[in-house]
């Protein structure tokens, strides 16, 4: 596992690079998925505009202003904030004990960056508006695309996708938030899907109105960029061991350095009799029969790491700790080998959007692709779950999770507008 970049530049090119602590591995590949959406986006609102099923609005613009005092106070608190703690959070990446985390969350920072970043930026939109500036202000009409407004869309989905999978992930795990609320809600780990998705919809359908954009042909171009971002951001999971892992896969057993072996029947009962504080915290109980497993062997030509991994160095620390391990930090695996679920979640979604890819060339009707899309998601969230170590709800029939609740809704609502657009003739070219 990497829970950062320092560990994989570590083990990859024998180099230790203080500075790379600070790049989370988790955040790399998020911030990886959000530019691939955006990429997958941008193609597909221009394919859209090209078939002449989306249009541009005219917007008035005011050009030739110098900068406001407000342009520059917020560019200089920008490059204020970048100084101080970005910058200020690099140049002690090195130090012994120093968590970014903490750091990012303190009062801590660098004040020489962040006064000479925050002139700087400020600097540089004063010189920006002042190259463009006229004796006399003026009024332009201009036109603006819909894949032009792609940036602004994807800030917004990252604010509130963030805000939405943080708010879920608490409802879920109510007594972890109650028990430390602050930390909770500033902890970059505990995001749930669903809770993202939910909160950015509503916001981007909320955007597209004010902008006057077919939503049909808007929802239909995110279906594919949607889907690779969840395989993007699955493996940002995976490589980090963020907790979003499986149930135990008792066919293997656990040795104390990390590394999986072929189980006997008693290894299952074992590894919970020697690891009785980890299995109590992690599932509320220690009887094996209590515990959600399964056991499947791996097939000889696949790696056993499909189907049984412990999670080495996970980024939460989870587990028990590694036996010898050199590092002060991140030295815990799973002493029960678990599925890796986000592996499964990758491959699953990687295949779907190219399902995805190749129908949007030949679905004529808006809103089709991503009533096709929502079935998609729902089935494969649905059937994860089974395998995945969650929350359930014990008050409900069946006890299911979070992600079961909402994974059904999405595929009932798929199925419905599925129905309903391929019996109504709705024009390519509606708003």
């Amino acid at each position: 596992m990497y829970p950062n970049l320092y560990y994989f530049f570590k083990d990859v090119l024998g180099v230790e690079w203080g500075w790379a602590r600070m790049l989370n591995s988790f955040g790399f590949f998020v911030a990886l998925s959000f530019v691939a959406a955006a990429v997958v986006l941008t193609k597909g609102l221009q394919r859209r505009e090209k078939k002449g099923w989306l249009k541009p609005k005219e917007e008035t613009i005011i050009v030739g202003k110098p900068a406001s005092f407000m342009e520059l106070l917020i560019n200089g608190l920008l490059g204020f904030f970048m100084g101080y703690k970005i910058i200020g959070a690099f140049m002690v990446a090195g130090e012994e004990g120093m968590n970014p985390q903490e750091y990012i969350f303190s009062a801590q920072g660098n004040w020489g960056m962040g006064i000479l970043l925050g002139l700087f930026f400020a600097g540089l939109k004063w010189y920006e508006k002042n190259k463009q500036k006229t004796n006399k202000p003026e009024e332009r009409k201009i036109r603006v695309w819909p894949h032009e407004r792609v940036g602004d869309m994807t800030v917004m989905a990252a604010i509130f996708g963030f805000g939405g999978a943080k708010i879920f992930h608490n409802l879920e795990n109510w007594n972890d938030f109650v028990a430390d609320p602050i930390g909770a809600l500033l902890s970059f780990s505990g995001l749930t899907f669903y809770g993202g998705l939910i909160c950015a919809a509503i916001a981007i359908i909320i955007y597209s109105k004010r902008h006057r954009i077919s939503l049909r042909h808007l929802v239909d171009a995110f279906a594919p960029a949607l889907m690779i971002a969840y395989a993007i951001g699955r493996i940002g999971c995976q490589v980090s061991g963020d907790g979003d892992w499986g149930i135990p896969n008792t066919a293997y057993a656990a040795e104390r350095d990390g590394k999986v072996f072929l189980a006997d029947s008693n290894s299952f009962a074992k590894a919970i009799g020697h690891n009785p504080i980890y299995v109590l915290r992690e599932f509320g109980t220690a009887d094996p029969k209590l515990i959600p497993h399964a056991a499947f062997k791996a097939p000889g030509f696949l790696p056993v790491g499909l189907f049984a991994y412990t999670y080495p160095h996970n980024v939460n620390s989870l587990g028990v700790p590694i036996a010898d391990c050199p590092e002060t930090e991140h030295c815990n695996y799973l002493p029960l080998p678990v599925f890796p679920t986000p592996l499964y979640e990758t491959i699953v979604c990687t295949l779907f959007f190219v399902v995805l890819l190749m129908l949007q060339g030949r679905l004529k009707t808006p809103g089709l692709l991503f009533s096709i899309y929502l079935v998609m998601n729902g089935v494969e969230r649905f059937l994860i779950e089974k395998i995945r170590v969650n929350t359930r709800y014990e008050g409900l029939p069946f006890q299911p999770t979070q992600a079961e609740l909402i994974s059904v809704s999405l595929m009932l609502l798929g199925a419905g507008l599925l129905v309903y657009f391929s019996r109504k003739k709705i024009p390519t070219t509606d708003n």
